[in-house]
């Protein structure tokens, strides 16, 4: 078997993003299986200096970043760019700002 990169969208069930309150907007990929989610996390690919290339974020304001083996999740918070509903604020529900998840590449082992 090789290992192909493969875009995280192909693997996890669930890659979303949501409101947490007016000045921050928490991310959620969660796995279908222990397995996928323990491939994913042993890739060490999803880090908190990747989240904070694809945010723009210093590692150092990411609120919550961590590896959920209960629930198969990863869950990541960050701080909001501009209030909820301030002026230039573009995506008031946070609903889009998973999309940068969707392409991270993970080594998949393919047969």
């Amino acid at each position: 078997m090789a290992a192909v990169p493969t875009p995280l969208r192909d693997i996890a069930k669930v890659i979303r993003s949501k409101n947490a309150g007016p000045f921050e907007i928490t991310l959620d990929i969660v796995f279908k299986t222990r397995e996928d989610y323990e491939a994913v996390k042993q890739s060490g690919v999803i880090t908190k200096e990747l989240v904070s290339e694809l945010y723009n974020v210093p590692t150092q304001a990411i609120i919550t970043f961590g590896f959920f083996d209960l629930v198969n999740a990863v869950k990541i918070t960050l701080p909001r760019p501009r209030a909820q509903g301030g002026v230039g604020e573009t995506d008031m529900h946070a609903a889009q700002q998973h999309v940068p998840l969707q392409e991270i590449r993970v080594p998949w082992e393919v047969s």
